[in-house]
């Protein structure tokens, strides 16, 4: 695979996915992908095809939901010369692109429910009729899909078809989230870390600050391993040093005082202080419910955003106390308080 076609992950829930598409590669049935975005399901449908017998044939990728309704049966089985407004020669579709081979079927629960009776009688019986022609073409595809939705609550519903998911669902996949992946976090930023670096042709590899690490441990990652990926490689290349480990990550690239506000629900305005300190808006760092201590919820936060403003101002203590409203001495008895000693 390509550089960025690797598996990267050492946790269990992760490598059990990873091994049960290794052991369903080799069969001729259709397998279903399930994952959050960004958990790798291209990934998955990747190694089912290279890990098949059907390696050496096309692997053709269609995503569900890039393409107009009226457009996706066209693209999926192709059309004759003057079948509608617009189609001036024949073109044959997915399904003959992927004979002999594996087709994927991105954002599978985007599919109008005529384009998934199409399907069906594609999957059931291998044949499969351009727009405009009364002759069937058989195929030999082997069909890999992939959603973020609940697709047999949709089928309950009467969203989606119950005898094609049926037909689709000889093994399904689904990919554990990365907050659920207990030390992927740490070898995943590494691993994307060093290979910034090296595009960056930085001579060495400084590794991430203690308390930056901590923070992407903690982050929930809605994006998982695509978010961690764009947080890792902007952390980098918006650092000078690399003789310093990384101080100061951004998890929200968008956050900013001067961000247009929502016309429909539009936001206080910031306060000044906020919009010239260190910018990390107000969180508890505990359940409110469960604190039992109040002095050490306190001092916890103010811990976190201590060391958010140090790497932000990469670790100039000044510059750190100017932008919180501190005086240089108040700044020091933080850091000598909270054992920050990382700017010594």
């Amino acid at each position: 695979m390509e550089r960025d076609n690797q598996f990267i992950g050492q946790s269990g829930a992760f490598l059990d996915a990873v091994e049960r598409a290794s052991r369903a590669a080799p069969m001729r049935r259709p397998v279903l992908v399930i994952g959050e975005r960004g958990t790798g399901k291209e990934l998955i449908a990747e190694r089912l095809h290279r890990l098949s017998t059907r390696w050496d044939e096309p692997l053709v990728t269609m995503n569900c939901a890039a393409l107009p309704e009226t457009l996706i049966e066209a693209e999926l089985f192709g059309h004759e010369a003057g079948a509608f407004t617009g189609a001036t020669r024949q073109r044959i579709g997915r399904f003959e692109e992927a004979d002999k081979g594996t087709l994927f079927l991105d954002e599978l629960g985007t599919l109008s429910m005529g384009a998934q009776e199409r399907l069906l009688r594609a999957v059931e019986y291998g044949e499969v009729t351009r727009i405009g022609s009364s002759r069937p073409v058989r195929v030999d595809v082997r069909i890999v899909a992939a959603t973020n939705e609940d697709l047999p609550a949709k089928a309950e519903r009467g969203e989606f078809r119950a005898d094609l998911l049926d037909r689709l669902s000889f093994e399904v996949i689904t990919l554990p989230p990365l907050r659920v992946r207990e030390g992927d976090i740490e070898v995943l930023a590494d691993y994307f870390g060093r290979r910034m670096a090296a595009e960056l042709g930085w001579e060495g590899w400084p590794g991430f600050a203690g308390h930056v690490t901590e923070q992407m441990v903690r982050h929930d990652w809605p994006g998982n391993v695509r978010e961690l990926r764009n947080v890792v490689e902007r952390a980098i290349y918006r650092w000078d040093d690399w003789h310093e480990p990384i101080g100061h990550v951004v998890f929200d690239p968008f956050d900013s005082p001067w961000k247009p506000v929502d016309s429909v629900k539009r936001a206080p305005q910031p306060s000044p202080a906020a919009a010239g300190g260190a910018g990390v808006p107000f969180q508890p760092v505990a359940d409110l419910e469960h604190i039992d201590d109040l002095r050490a919820a306190v001092d916890e936060h103010e811990k976190a955003i201590v060391e958010h403003a140090l790497g932000k101002h990469r670790w100039n203590q000044r510059q750190t106390a100017r932008a919180l409203g501190l005086s240089y001495d108040q700044l020091r008895h933080c850091i000598k308080k909270h054992g920050l000693m990382q700017e010594e």
